[in-house]
């Protein structure tokens, strides 16, 4: 019987990126080889601030079209000491969400095996789903600057809602809410001081959630949703914001689960019209780039994602119980308190792997 092959376009970009995609690389290829139920190719590709340094553009012009070509593309980070933040993210990461469509971002959040819930009302511990909108809101790239350089300059920054996007989220996140066993999703707005986009934010969340009658739903106003994650963790399931509100509550949540060095993240065409794309929610890190001490299982956790997606369900289960189970052992990296570097993760991982063997 045949198998599946998956073209994977690796994207490792800069800082710690390179280190985590190889460690995942190497610990997936592992997995494929020992299930023997798929195959994986993977391809480098070198995008990133060295490619800009060296060309002046963070990708080609024909970048979209590379990335057609794959099934799903694993991306490490985007971010360098030596040039704007806003410049690297646009430039990469921002020019490929947006043109792919890629508008949802869905970043699981839970208490996992080797950290510590630094939460004392999460008695039970954090096992949350939000969903971010990807492709517009706040992050829309509408706006421009006037009278540089003058006492009297100007900037605008134009966050631009259509209820198409804020359809297509919606739907994604009551059918996400819908998988889990507590049918519950938050819609979090600001709606009483954004009057506009955000009311229609409000009214499209309401008209979707009747056809979701098997789904409960409420609404927070996105100051007020800060504190129901601190104050009432159990009462959080699964949440869908904008661009902005979700980006910063997305990090919060990693941090009241125990770590950032852990929390993934997938940019999702739902459609699938377009290979998605998966990345660890840490950044580049360049205070720790190069030591070997980076945290990998984020990236792991991300490729999981990317199996899932692509179908392998029981395969990326498999990956992620191999994982825990290194963790709960306390084979860890120095952000969640262990001594091993990047490598003894990898290693004791593909150990456990190894023993997936029939």
């Amino acid at each position: 019987m045949s198998t599946t092959t998956y073209r994977i376009a690796s994207i490792p970009g800069d800082g710690i990126g390179p280190e985590v995609v190889d460690a995942t690389i190497q610990a997936i290829t592992k997995l494929a080889q020992t299930l023997g139920t798929f195959n994986i190719e993977f391809t480098h590709i070198p995008w990133g601030t060295k490619y800009y340094k060296e060309t002046g553009r963070y990708t080609p012009e024909d970048c979209l079209d590379t990335l057609r070509n794959f099934d799903a593309s694993l991306f490490g980070a985007v971010g360098d000491p030596d040039v704007p933040d806003h410049i690297s993210l646009w430039g990469l990461l921002l020019a490929i969400r947006g043109p792919l469509q890629l508008y949802a971002n869905v970043r699981p959040v839970r208490t996992f095996p080797g950290t510590k819930c630094p939460l004392t009302t999460a008695t039970d511990g954090i096992d949350w789903v939000l969903v971010r909108e990807n492709s517009e809101g706040e992050y829309s790239g509408q706006g421009g600057r006037s009278h540089i350089g003058q006492p009297w300059e100007a900037a605008t920054e134009v966050a631009m809602f259509t209820r198409v996007g804020i359809e297509r989220i919606m739907r994604f996140a009551f059918e996400t809410a819908r998988s889990r066993p507590r049918r519950h999703l938050t819609v979090v707005t600001k709606s009483n001081s954004m009057r506009n986009g955000m009311v229609l934010w409000d009214q499209v969340a309401a008209e979707v959630a009747q056809d979701f009658p098997d789904v409960t739903w409420d609404k927070m106003l996105v100051d007020a949703m800060t504190i129901r994650m601190v104050s009432q963790p159990q009462s959080v399931d699964t949440v869908v914001g904008t661009n902005l509100h979700m980006d910063i509550l997305s990090d919060l949540a990693a941090a009241l689960a125990g770590s950032i060095g852990v929390a993934p993240s997938s940019n999702l065409d739902p459609t699938r019209k377009n290979p998605s794309l998966f990345e660890p929610v840490h950044g580049s890190a360049f205070d720790i780039t190069g030591k070997g001490v980076a945290n990998p299982v984020a990236t792991f956790w991300s490729a999981a994602e990317m199996l899932s997606w692509l179908g392998e369900k029981e395969a990326a289960k498999q990956f992620m119980d191999c994982v825990e189970r290194v963790c709960a052992a306390g084979i860890l990296t120095a952000d969640l308190g262990g001594d091993s570097n990047t490598q003894g993760v990898v290693d004791a991982v593909c150990r456990e792997i190894e023993g997936l063997k029939k």
